[in-house]
């Protein structure tokens, strides 16, 4: 078996799903072109700016990727690559892909409003407020991660740091002259893309960024803050999308280089049922995280997609077609793992400074391919990780800050400020990140987030039974992931007692006592309007 052939499978089983799946779940909530999306009727020039689905799918994209389907797919790969190629297909296309979009639409009929004011709409008031708190620790566990993991990058490789810091002046200068100047899209994109490859060159020939991890997570808090706090034109939105044609290039030329040197796989379609990471159910699932599905999305496209959709047929291919792109990168990550041996590998995780070097050594392999030096390949292929990673980064800063505003507007206004939630954040999740690890948090992540999902398909399940709509589609894969994710947690409640980080191990018990409440309102609320239904057909 070679990369090649799973490369292939993937592409034509995400190309008949988008135009099939994707089409059924449109026509089921009804996409109206003629309805205006929230971008149009609550512009504010801050938050809500209808925006073209080209810049839009770089945003979205951009943020909903990070490292995830990167560090997720090498880590769970030590039980083989069968499992993870399957879960990575079947979960993107029937769970992950149905999650997103269905976020992402609930959130455009509800004015733009959080994942959490759904629930509180449709399931109750109660739900609400235990579900946003559920999201902020949620969120404060991705920035600590993440943070991480991005002063790790910009330690180890300070031509990825120069680069990234490029960019992100490149960035700001494309949404002024967008926004600003009013000049054209194309005009914009192609300097923009122009001066991109310039700073990669200036990055890689001449880094002039070399601080050590700390010092980078502590710059790091400082670029979160203000990604939160300006209008989302001027960084945030500009930055994703110049980001996304490094994502573009990445999957582009690691597809290209797989196509041309069909790199057999080496390591073992299936090893064994447990390893040191745990049993492969349900650690494979939660470890994999994003390639397949992941809560996060969901506030993504609640949060920042669903503010700025143009119009609702975009939401197909932003919502549920952003999925399947991601399936495809969750595939070349894994690629990049299952093209070494075992021990190679293992070998790999060690001196190349764990998933994230793996990856990049195997994007430099790729892209050897066509001709280029694999060192230069493998510094392009940490620099886009540290692009996944930052787009997560602010992202993630910027939705910790929405959902402590919903969650304290009403009983403490002070809190609901946009700077001091910010301030909030991003003191929590550094305090975290300088204190931990990312291999001891991400277990506890993965969890989470898989759990945020099961918990956003209760929501949107009961926003489907609310209107009478068949909600099947929803239903089966939220019990699918909350099972899996409750047995998880449980396990990492042990696990990090056993280990002495309270912690984490008290956040575990937390997590569960929470998600117990939501999920016990999701289920009244669903049982109810089911109920009512069938009294309403009944008396006809």
């Amino acid at each position: 078996m070679n990369l090649l052939i799973l490369v292939l499978i993937a592409l034509v089983a995400f190309a008949i799903a988008l135009k099939t799946y994707g089409g059924y779940l449109g026509k089921l909530v009804g996409l109206d072109n003629s309805k205006k999306t929230p971008a149009h009727t609550m512009t504010d020039g801050v938050d809500y700016i209808p925006t073209k689905v080209p810049v839009l799918m770089g945003h979205h994209f951009s943020s909903i990727a990070g490292a995830g389907p990167i560090t997720g797919p090498i880590a769970a790969s030590v039980f083989g690559w069968l499992p993870c190629f399957l879960w990575i297909v079947l979960g993107s296309i029937f769970i992950g892909g149905v999650h997103d979009f269905m976020a992402l639409i609930s959130s455009v009929r509800n004015e733009g409003k959080s994942i959490g004011e759904v629930v509180g709409k449709n399931v109750s008031t109660r739900a609400k407020t235990l579900f946003l708190i559920f999201i902020c620790l949620t969120l404060i566990l991705i920035i600590a991660v993440f943070a991480i993991l991005t002063a790790n990058t910009f330690a180890a490789d300070s031509s990825a740091a120069s680069a990234s810091v490029l960019m992100m002046a490149i960035a700001v200068a494309m949404g002024f002259g967008l926004y600003r100047r009013g000049m054209p899209l194309s005009t914009v994109t192609i300097v923009g893309v122009i001066l991109l490859a310039v700073a990669i060159w200036i990055g890689i020939a001449a880094p002039f960024l070399t601080f050590s991890s700390k010092t980078w997570i502590c710059i790091l808090l400082v670029y979160m803050f203000l990604a939160s706090v300006l209008p989302v034109w001027t960084l945030l939105q500009p930055r994703d999308y110049l980001s996304s044609f490094l994502l573009y290039a990445a999957l582009g030329g690691g597809f290209i280089g797989i196509l041309f040197g069909a790199p057999k796989l080496q390591l073992a379609a299936y090893t064994s049922f447990h390893q040191p990471i745990g049993y492969l159910f349900p650690i494979l699932f939660v470890t994999i995280a994003c390639g397949a599905i992941s809560g996060f999305h969901s506030l993504v496209a609640s949060g920042t997609t669903s503010k700025q959709l143009n119009k609702e047929s975009d939401a197909k291919v932003i919502g549920y077609g952003s999925m399947l792109l991601e399936g495809v990168l969750a595939i070349i990550a894994l690629g990049t793992a299952a093209m070494l041996t075992r021990e190679g590998l293992a070998e790999g995780l060690t001196s190349w400074g764990g998933p994230v070097g793996v990856f990049s050594h195997g994007m430099g392999s790729f892209l050897a391919n066509l001709g280029i030096p694999e060192k230069i390949g493998t510094t392009f292929g940490a620099l886009a990780v540290s692009t996944f990673l930052l787009t997560t980064l602010d992202t993630a800063t910027r939705l910790t800050r929405y959902a402590l505003q919903e969650l304290t507007v009403e009983w403490a206004p002070t809190l609901s400020n946009k700077y001091v939630a910010t301030i909030i954040s991003v003191v929590l999740g550094g305090i975290l990140a300088l204190t931990g690890t990312w291999s001891a948090i991400w277990p506890i992540f993965g969890s989470a987030n898989q759990l945020l999902a099961g918990l956003t398909l209760l929501g949107v399940s009961a926003w489907l039974a609310h209107m009478g709509k068949k909600y099947t589609m929803t239903l089966y894969p939220m019990v699918f992931m909350i099972i899996v994710t409750v047995v998880a947690l449980i396990t990492m409640v042990f696990q990090n007692f056993a280990k002495a980080n309270y912690l984490l191990g008290f956040v575990s018990i937390i997590l569960l006592i929470l998600a117990g409440f939501v999920i016990n309102e999701g289920i009244q609320a669903i049982s109810k309007f089911k109920t009512l239904k069938t009294n309403l057909k009944e008396a006809k």
